[in-house]
């Protein structure tokens, strides 16, 4: 079989090949690489240890590139072992698809257009097929963690994707072969998109078609308590990397690159939210900002905004109010509020003798922690308010109608 003239020539411009990894999908193994064959002959196999007929369907295919591992090793292993097979082949970009027949090989054509439209100066380009795991016959436990690990994503990178899990994709290889990736089965898939991210690959969704089998029909190696365990413990991973390390780089370089005005007048002033979200991203991040959770302040302004679709720069940019020289004065204001709060009134002779006692240590935390709270929600509140109007008056036409 030789692939139509017209796509193969689409292929080898773009210096792309297939990666099909396998493993135990004797069943449709075979009909997957026919399938392809229509599109390219650029098509790297790696059996993955497969104990199945896999190694006798393979030798139908000799024209082809194929590697056969000795023992199995995961989807993420052989995935990696199909990117370094296709550097030496010459290839820039490869696109993965899934051995068990949920994907269509004319989908290819999808990710060779979406990629024909990338121009040289552009962003480089990783691409994941959205298998809209919202419609009919999809399975609930592939939809439910599909949603599970989409809302992460969201939160570990600030990008949005409606399918972070689906296995047909295109990488572009001379960044995924030089990004350290330590993981082995299907979190690998999970890993490379979130570490392209912070390299500043664009990653973004293409609408694919999707096939699930019922019944004995359908051949899937996903383990539910493993590997859920497994990216559990990834996105863990993930979440202190990013809040303690990656968002804030990433914001801090985006305030030094432009400049305090300019960086107001872009991301803030003229961002695209209404008047009452931008106002409600100020007031989450000086609520946070003030809160007495010391520490976890920028994975709670990441992790709350990323949950109320709120303006992740501006909220993070207003929870570092608790900065050095200010701390001293909210930690004093939050025990006096606490203070009147309790019922104890506002102690203007505070020294620390007044806390000599372990009770009069608990208690003097105790009214901290309330007062605390009380005065991140009171300010908050208030400069909601403020800034509500300040850009409801920039920009007239996005004030809330009662």
């Amino acid at each position: 079989m030789s692939a139509s003239p017209i796509f193969q020539s689409r292929f080898d411009a773009l210096q792309c090949c297939v990666v099909i990894p396998t493993y135990n999908n004797e069943k449709s193994l075979a009909s997957v690489i026919q399938d392809v064959l229509v599109y390219t002959n650029n098509i790297i196999i790696v059996n993955d240890g497969s104990i199945d007929d896999t190694v006798n369907i393979l030798s139908q295919f000799s024209q082809l590139t194929i590697f056969n591992s000795p023992i199995n090793q995961g989807k993420g292993t052989a995935l990696k072992k199909g990117f370094e097979l296709a550097v030496k082949a010459g290839y820039k970009y490869t696109i993965t698809i899934d051995s068990d027949g949920q994907h269509y090989a004319d989908d290819l054509d999808v990710f060779l257009t979406e990629l024909e439209k990338k121009g040289k100066n552009d962003r480089e380009l990783l691409l994941v097929g959205d298998r809209n795991m919202g419609q009919d016959g999809i399975p609930m436990k592939s939809s439910t963690g599909n949603k599970f690990s989409n809302f992460w994503y969201m939160v570990v990178t600030g990008n949005q994707l409606h399918d972070t899990q689906s296995g047909y994709r295109l990488y572009p290889l001379e960044i995924v072969n030089n990004i350290p990736l330590y993981t082995r089965k299907f979190e690998f898939e999970i890993e490379v998109i979130v570490k392209a991210v912070w390299r500043k690959v664009e990653v973004k969704n293409i609408p694919i078609k999707v096939l699930y089998q019922e019944g004995a029909d359908r051949v899937s190696h996903f383990r539910p308590f493993e590997d859920i365990v497994r990216i559990v413990f990834l996105y863990m991973w993930f979440v202190l990397v990013s809040f303690l390390y990656i968002h804030p780089r990433n914001k801090y370089q985006d305030f030094k690159d432009k400049g305090f005005k300019k960086f107001w007048n872009e991301d803030v002033i003229k961002s695209q939210e209404p008047a009452h979200k931008k106002a409600a991203a100020i007031a989450l991040g000086v609520f946070v900002g003030i809160s007495p959770f010391w520490g976890l302040h920028t994975l709670l302004v990441f992790v709350l905004a990323a949950s109320f679709k709120l303006n992740k720069v501006i909220a993070f940019l207003f929870s570092n109010i608790s900065i050095p020289p200010l701390i001293p004065i909210i930690i004093y204001a939050s025990y006096q509020a606490g203070s009147v709060l309790t019922g104890n009134g506002y102690n203007l002779g505070l020294s620390l003798s007044d806390f000599d006692s372990s009770t009069e240590i608990f208690n003097g935390l105790w009214q901290y922690i309330i007062g605390s709270m009380a005065l991140a929600a009171f300010t908050s509140l208030i400069l909601w308010i403020v800034f509500y109007f300040l850009f409801s008056m920039t920009n007239p036409k996005q004030v809330i109608k009662p």
